[in-house]
Parts: C-alpha cells; sequence; structure tokens
C-alpha cells in the first residue's frame, strides 16, 4: 500500500515537472516572438527614418527639359509661331527633310540621335508652314547654301533659341613650329564635306530656324550643329551655285533659290543612287564673312 501511494506521488510529481517544463518553453518562445517582433519594428523604423532623411517620401520631382526652349522678342524678322515640345523628344530613328526649290528637290536624311532638339524643332517649325515659299539669303564661297529665314534679311527666324548639339570637334592645335610667323593666327577651320545639313547661327547657343546646305566641301569654325546629310538634289544645288553669288564669295545667290515648301516627315529618305559631282574643297576667306554666322544681326 505506501508502495503505491509512493508511485502516485512521484507520478503526480513528474507531471508536475513537465507542466512547469513546458510552462517555460512556452514563455521562453513567447518571449523570443516578442524580441523578434520588436527588433523587425525597430528596423522598419530605422529604415523608415533613413527614407524620410533622404527625401524618399518627397513628390517625385518634375522631370528637367529636354530641350530648352529661349524665348526672344517678336519682330525685325523674328515671327512667333509658339513653340516646340520640351519633353518625349524623339531621339532615334531617322527623319526626312524634302526641300522643293524651283530648281527641284533637296532630300535630307536627319538624324534625331545626335542632334533631337535640332530635329525636334525642324519639325515643329515645319509643321507650322514655317519655312514655305522663303528665299535661301546667301551662299558662301560657292559651296554652301543658307536658307530658313522668312524675313529673307539674314536676321530673321522663330522667336525661340535653343543649344547647340553635335558641333564638329575641333581642329588639333599646330605645332608652334607648324608655321614661320609666330604672330599668325592658327588655323582652326573644320571640314564640312559636301552633303553636310547645319544650322547657322550668331554665336553659341543661338539656333533658331537658319540651317546650311553644303554642296561643296569647305572649311568652316566648328561652331555650327550637324543635324543631317543630303541624300538627293546635290545636283539642284550646285546648279544655283554655278550662278554664284552677288557680292562674289558670301553674299545673295544670283540664281534664285527659293522654297516652296518644307516638311519632315517619320520615314527613312529614298536616297538618290546617282553619284554626285567630285566636290571641291573651298577654303573660307580670311574675314570673318566666310562664317555662316555672319549674315546675322540678331540670328543666323
Amino acid at each position: 500500500m505506501a508502495s503505491s501511494k509512493s508511485r502516485q506521488r512521484a507520478l503526480a510529481r513528474a507531471k508536475t515537472e513537465r507542466q512547469i517544463a513546458r510552462r517555460a518553453a512556452s514563455a521562453r518562445r513567447r518571449r523570443q516572438w516578442q524580441a523578434g517582433i520588436g527588433g523587425a519594428v525597430a528596423l522598419t523604423l530605422l529604415v523608415l527614418a533613413v527614407i524620410w532623411k533622404t527625401g524618399g517620401f518627397d513628390p517625385e520631382p518634375i522631370r528637367a527639359s529636354e530641350c530648352a526652349w529661349t524665348p526672344i522678342d517678336a519682330g525685325n524678322g523674328v515671327t512667333d509661331v509658339g513653340k516646340p515640345r520640351t519633353n518625349d523628344v524623339v531621339r532615334n530613328g531617322v527623319k526626312t527633310m524634302t526641300v522643293a526649290l524651283g530648281q527641284g528637290t533637296v532630300t535630307t536624311k536627319l538624324d534625331p540621335s545626335k542632334a533631337p532638339c535640332t530635329v525636334e524643332s525642324f519639325t515643329y517649325l515645319a509643321g507650322k508652314k514655317f519655312f514655305d515659299n522663303t528665299t535661301c539669303h546667301r551662299m558662301l564661297n560657292d559651296s554652301l547654301l543658307q536658307c530658313g529665314d522668312p524675313s529673307g534679311t539674314g536676321s530673321g527666324g522663330p522667336a525661340y533659341r535653343f543649344p547647340d548639339e553635335n558641333n564638329p570637334p575641333p581642329a588639333a592645335a599646330p605645332s608652334s613650329s607648324a608655321s614661320a610667323d609666330p604672330s599668325a593666327q592658327p588655323d582652326t577651320s573644320v571640314l564640312y564635306p559636301a552633303g553636310t545639313v547645319a544650322m547657322a547661327n550668331s554665336g553659341a547657343d543661338t539656333n533658331g530656324s537658319q540651317f546650311f546646305l553644303v554642296f561643296k566641301d569647305i572649311k568652316l569654325p566648328p561652331n555650327y550643329t550637324v543635324f543631317g546629310t543630303i541624300v538627293g538634289g546635290m545636283d539642284v544645288l550646285a546648279k544655283i551655285g554655278e550662278g554664284g553669288s552677288e557680292p562674289a564669295g558670301d553674299g545673295k545667290p544670283k540664281t534664285e533659290a527659293k522654297i516652296s515648301s518644307l516638311t519632315v516627315t517619320d520615314v527613312a529618305p529614298q536616297e538618290d543612287p546617282t553619284p554626285a559631282a567630285a566636290p571641291s574643297v573651298s577654303a573660307p576667306a580670311a574675314s570673318t564673312s566666310a562664317s555662316p554666322a555672319a549674315s546675322a544681326s540678331s540670328k543666323s
């Protein structure tokens, strides 16, 4: 009998010990879980504090304009037709600019990847018929034809300006021993090969609507945005060039070059399979009139 009671007490004690052990294990797990939750909350608060301090909860900043169109006052040859878009500007692919002259059509391939703002501006202005019924007012060294000024004066354009893009790399500086005259100014001009389509201007970042079509190789300062290539109609430009200019070398073409229409389309041009006549290299005159910027008073 005594032995039976001893076994019962031992079983009860063992049961009690098991219950105590289970409660202790449960309490330990609860403390661990609470510690984990507390650590996660602390880490979350720390991360949120860092994000807040670094402006992560600020509203998304407005994206800067991709193309900057600087307004100028209308008048004196400047015509206000609004401004192109500033965002979502096309930066790839190929466009075709078609220039219809009295002597024939000149077709050019425009490259938005190299001069996106320039191509955007031409697309916009062409859509406004800005160039239609305008006269190409200048020929330089019987090598390039300058167009794009509705006033025909060399100082006209739209009521905005935009920065340079894709200018040719500057010429390498000549060595000091390259010239017998150390006081002579170094020639910093670069080659603009026949077929080049580039912007004319009156100084850095003053682009508007005036452009030039190069039909013979010519050397000029590396100051002009190249935005396309002539792929058809070099013979048309050559015919105009044969008439010369007044005054000779830098003046109004003797053969009128009037643009009846200028369009820009989002397709690749059909290139003229007929090879152009071999170009000649024409170096600019010593005076500043050798630059396409020279005919501009406020803009070229």
